[in-house]
């Protein structure tokens, strides 16, 4: 499955598909600061790679949900970069 993303104006008739998160949310920006407008987006579904990564990572919000398995998972944050530094 490719990724689905359709981005809709609640202000104006303003309502685009894109196959890209990044592209959407990029159209979401530019309409709400050239508009001022409030625009939210519907993920349709995206590429399994990128599902995956989000239940192993358990973006769900619900404690427990992430895989701790997962090898796209930090287990040793004592090793992340400093964004400080």
């Amino acid at each position: 499955m490719s990724t689905t993303v359709r981005v809709r104006c609640t202000d104006c008739a303003y309502e685009e598909a894109f196959d890209s998160l990044r592209r959407a949310r990029t159209a979401l920006d530019d309409h709400e600061r050239e508009t001022a407008h409030a625009v939210d987006w519907e993920i349709g579904g995206l590429a399994p790679g990128v599902e995956r990564a989000g239940d192993d990572a358990g973006v769900c919000g619900r404690e427990g949900c992430a895989n701790p398995d997962s090898p796209l998972l930090d287990h040793d944050p004592s090793t992340a970069s400093d964004p400080s530094a």
